[in-house]
């Protein structure tokens, strides 16, 4: 599994495809990673940058809220070495003893017809975070591909920024907005994928708010709920 697409004869009828974020996605939020991760990320910011406690949490969630990705404002205003951060932050995350194979989740992924649909993984983690996920849930093998996004390149592009979505496309191998189907836990991100074209579902999970004004046409509470919202993906049951 790479960020560019398998090689195919599908120039003339290409499978659509169908997005997946990773983190509080593919495993719930009441595994409490996002927690862990922004602890790790206050820190990052208080010691990096010299702030008072207070003022790092409240910097982290400015430049979380102002850029989707708090990385881009350490970056972009502080000249952070990106890969330093990833190291100190998404790679110290103690993931092995917290997310563990989900057998449900491999069953939903392996009832999609791949004649019919391409699975991709799309994050706004760097590389080695997103592997690690998918390969501790035991789903790695299950899908062609992932688009990360990469801290290595300035600007760094992420969720909700169309520009991203735009290199889903490219390196799944897709053209059409109407041949794309994704799925996210942020109602930004979903949102700004719903905005463009995709078919997008926000999944909402049980126990947090539903949005006033949802963030697109499909919301969901669990990811099983999919197979009711693209049911012409899923192998026939008969």
């Amino acid at each position: 599994m790479g960020s560019q697409p398998i090689e195919s004869n599908e120039a003339t009828s290409p499978r659509p495809v169908l997005f997946f974020d990773i983190d509080n996605c593919l495993y719930p939020r009441s595994a409490k990673v996002h927690d862990l991760m922004a602890d790790l990320i206050d820190r990052y910011f208080a010691t990096h940058l010299g702030l008072p406690e207070e003022e790092a949490v409240k910097l982290h969630k400015e430049y979380y809220k102002n850029y989707g990705l708090a990385i881009e404002g350490l970056v972009r205003h502080h000249q952070i070495d990106p890969l330093d951060y990833n190291a100190k932050v998404d790679d110290a995350l103690p993931l092995e003893g917290i997310i563990k194979e989900n057998p449900q989740l491999r069953k939903l992924l392996q009832d999609i017809d791949k004649s019919k649909v391409k699975l991709w993984l799309l994050t706004n983690a760097y590389v080695n975070h997103g592997r690690r996920v998918v390969k501790l849930l035991g789903v790695d093998d299950l899908f062609e591909g992932l688009t990360y996004c990469d801290y290595s390149q300035i600007p760094i592009i992420c969720k909700p920024h169309k520009d991203m979505y735009a290199k889903a496309m490219k390196e799944a191998g897709v053209e059409r907005v109407e041949d794309c189907y994704f799925v996210d836990d942020s109602y930004a991100n979903v949102a700004s994928a719903e905005k463009i074209g995709w078919a997008s579902v926000h999944l909402v999970e049980e126990g947090l708010p539903v949005p006033e004004i949802p963030a697109s046409k499909y919301q969901i509470r669990h990811l099983e709920e999919l197979r009711n919202v693209f049911p012409q993906f899923f192998k026939s049951s008969s």
